[in-house]
């Protein structure tokens, strides 16, 4: 795919121009170079995947080309998601350690906002044509309370089902499987244990190793099924303690790994599981049904690592059904990384013209398919090439009409951990759920200093 390289040298841009009065470098070393651009990212763990490496090369080349004399240094993390966020936030801390750009969580990011560790972009954003492109709710998943935008979405995501058309024809379910509750999926995973010995039937991410995995794409995608704001009422402005739907959530898990349907739970509680899914469970058809999310192709490509090429053919996809069926019918959860600018960033104009150049119509469409991510810029969701570029974007593309966002407030990351925790000792049967669910409101009262409301 061509890649229109930027043009317009960087002391000429308008954005840079106009924002250089409002958006000064504040913090940085006497030794920062004013004519480098840091930008730090999150490296994958697995040495087979490199495509943020590749992309970002690449857009180092076409910057460097376009502005004489300036520099673009990368600088990886390569950790886990938990340790990403912990190594960023230490670097960001310090004047002497902070990069220019950052690859921000939208999960994370007002936590980082309120901690006074990232700049509001609004006097770039303001100045920057491109910026009427991108879609409302992306734009909301990077501003703060005070109305400020803190950072550029690179893309989004959404989840469904997965299934495994070999095996579930093996257990004489159909191709054009659909479930329209909990209920058939879960029936469809006892098929699966019944009819085809051998095979995982059915993941659900669980517990504190796997992370926002288990949070986002196991349990939200259950509890946004059973009723509205699940989580965090917009109204009250509240926290939502552990009630019925959040119950019932729990219960959907319990029975996953106590009818023994889900992996064996030290595989589910192994923080490199979902490597393996991707990566192992999935090509190799040991895997029945997989609640996951639409970036699973971008390890299956030419050049990614562990090349599927006919993943398309032997993997089927449906939405997740809603508890009981109800309306709309479907959930997906929804979030994605954001770049954004340290408050300690040594040279924020350079680092916001090289967003400039990330975020053309072209690079963003490139990384949109490379990633196998979801497009947030409206001219690029409406061009046939994006949608025609990778087998299930439509699918996916199609969900964001009835996805949901995390309630990304400061005390989220902590709700999130206690959801893990939940799911974790219903998942080892430590707990049943009624205990999980009062362990649940307790580490959220305290995380909301009593910030919350029954349902």
């Amino acid at each position: 795919m061509p890649v229109r390289p930027t043009t317009t040298p960087l002391l000429l841009t308008a954005t840079a121009l106009l924002a250089a009065g409002t958006l000064t470098a504040c913090g940085g070393g006497a030794d920062d170079d004013p004519d480098t651009v840091k930008v730090s990212f999150k490296q994958s763990t697995d040495n087979e995947i490199r495509i943020m490496d590749t992309f970002l090369t690449d857009l180092k080349k076409q910057f460097e080309k376009a502005n004489p004399g300036k520099k673009v240094e990368l600088v990886p993390i390569k950790a886990p998601d938990s340790e990403y966020y912990t190594k960023l936030q230490q670097m960001l801390r310090s004047p002497k350690t902070a990069p220019d750009l950052v690859y921000e969580d939208t999960f994370l990011i007002n936590s980082d906002i309120t901690s006074g560790y990232l700049k509001p972009l609004d006097p770039y954003l303001d100045k920057w044509d491109d910026w009427d492109q991108f879609i409302d709710t992306a734009k909301a998943a990077a501003k703060a309370a005070d109305g400020k935008t803190y950072g550029v979405p690179d893309g989004t995501d959404t989840r469904g089902l997965w299934f495994s058309r070999a095996i579930f024809k093996k257990a004489g379910l159909p191709q054009d499987w659909r479930p329209k509750d909990w209920d058939e999926v879960l029936d469809a995973a006892r098929t699966i244990k019944k009819k085809v010995p051998g095979v995982t039937p059915l993941n659900v991410y669980t517990g504190k190793p796997a992370g926002e995995a288990a949070t986002m794409q196991g349990f939200q995608m259950l509890a946004y099924g059973t009723g509205e704001d699940p989580l965090y009422d917009p109204k009250a402005k509240k926290w939502v303690t552990g009630g019925k739907g959040f119950k019932d959530s729990l219960k959907f898990v319990e029975t996953v790994y106590d009818e023994k349907l889900g992996p064996d739970v030290s595989d589910a509680l192994d923080p490199n599981f979902a490597t393996r899914v991707r990566g192992e469970l999935l090509p190799e058809g040991k895997l029945g049904i997989a609640l996951d999310g639409s970036w699973l192709p971008q390890d299956w490509g030419k050049g990614a690592g562990h090349e599927w090429p006919a993943w398309s053919r032997e993997l089927g996809l449906a939405p997740m059904p809603t508890q009981h069926g109800q309306a709309p019918g479907k959930v997906s959860m929804s979030g994605g990384w954001t770049w954004a600018v340290p408050a300690k960033a040594s040279n924020p104009d350079l680092a916001f013209a090289f967003i400039e150049t990330m975020q053309t119509k072209a690079n963003a469409k490139k990384w949109y398919v490379a990633n196998s991510g979801i497009a947030v810029r409206e001219d690029v969701a409406n061009d046939p090439s994006y949608v025609k570029a990778q087998p299930g974007i439509k699918f996916f593309t199609d969900l964001v009409a009835t996805t949901h966002y995390r309630p990304a407030y400061p005390a989220y990351p902590k709700v999130s951990t206690a959801i893990q925790e939940a799911m974790e000792s219903v998942t080892t049967g430590d707990s049943s759920v009624e205990e999980a669910a009062n362990g649940y409101d307790e580490e959220v009262e305290s995380a909301t200093d009593g910030e919350v409301i029954e349902k």
